[in-house]
């Protein structure tokens, strides 16, 4: 191992199974210090446990690495202000923020209740925002102290999310405004010496395995492109400190393959100066449709 994360203090959400449970890990190998956040609820978002968050920090440390569980709900303010607190009152620091936690409730549209659609938004937009204000709040306080970080946070966003997905409504809709709180977040904490990116990773997990358990299923040899651990390497790098020059960036990673995703841009454009009248616009929008790339297509269309 490269220890290129060595004596870093991480906080990564959701790490009590799939693919953060593979970057506690992985940031751990690495020699970071880890503070290991699950709820614990079962697939269908019942019940707590303090079960996942603790098996992952006793592999830590019988590895010989330092780790501590925290069970709080990120998508909670005061939750998620004990999340960043457990890693101050442990390890005196926090440089990295790893937002990983959420499930899935997947329906389509017109079968998509309310309850379904608040909760989905709530772990993974909510869950975000509130661990990135606290951790923020914290570097912020930092920084005008005059020290100054060298912090990484690390948002968990989606193929979903980037290019939308049939039957995932609500969770294309958190995983969009990750996107865009990633864009927003990397400009407004870039002062106090954090940066801010995202992943749109892809991977065998308990939340997808029975979505696509034919798709998905392990080789009997070979690579498994499919592994959780296969997204981790790129984590780990993000929150180091080579990453210092890459900020308000989303990269799709998968198997061996990471691409760096564009985000909106402006396009061909055309400006009469002046007021457009309605039956104007036809051939106008046809122009530009024309001049324009074809859209990537929503995943399951």
């Amino acid at each position: 191992m490269s220890g290129i994360v060595r004596d870093r203090v991480v906080v990564v959400t959701g790490a009590g199974r799939g693919i953060g449970r593979e970057h506690a890990l992985a940031f751990a190998r690495e020699g970071a210090k880890v503070v290991v956040n699950d709820v614990g609820v079962a697939l269908d978002g019942s019940g707590t446990s303090g079960g996942p968050a603790e098996q992952v920090v006793a592999e830590i440390t019988a590895s010989g690495g330092e780790a501590v569980a925290n069970t709080d709900d990120v998508a909670d303010w005061a939750g998620a202000e004990r999340v960043v607190g457990t890693a101050l009152e442990t390890f005196g620091r926090l440089d990295v923020l790893v937002n990983n936690a959420g499930f899935l409730r997947d329906r389509m549209l017109v079968n998509l209740d309310e309850q379904e659609w608040d909760a989905v938004l709530r772990v993974h937009l909510k869950g975000h925002f509130a661990m990135l204000r606290h951790a923020g709040a914290h570097w912020r306080a930092e920084a005008k102290a005059g020290r100054t970080p060298d912090a990484r946070i690390i948002n968990t966003s989606s193929g979903a999310g980037l290019l939308g997905s049939v039957g995932q409504g609500n969770y294309s809709a958190a995983k969009a405004g990750i996107a865009g709180l990633t864009l927003v977040a990397s400009a407004e904490l870039a002062r106090y010496g954090v940066t801010v990116n995202g992943i749109a990773p892809a991977a065998r997990t308990r939340m997808t395995e029975s979505a696509f358990a034919d798709d998905m299923a392990a080789p009997d040899g070979g690579f498994d492109a499919m592994d959780p651990g296969n997204v981790s390497p790129l984590v780990v790098w993000l929150g180091s400190a080579e990453s210092a020059h890459v900020t308000g960036r989303m990269f799709e990673v998968d198997g061996g393959r990471v691409c760096l995703m564009q985000s909106w841009r402006h396009g061909p454009e055309e400006d009469k100066g002046a007021r457009w009248e309605p039956g104007e616009l036809g051939p106008v929008v046809r122009k530009l449709v024309d001049a324009a790339p074809e859209p990537e297509p929503v995943y399951g269309a």
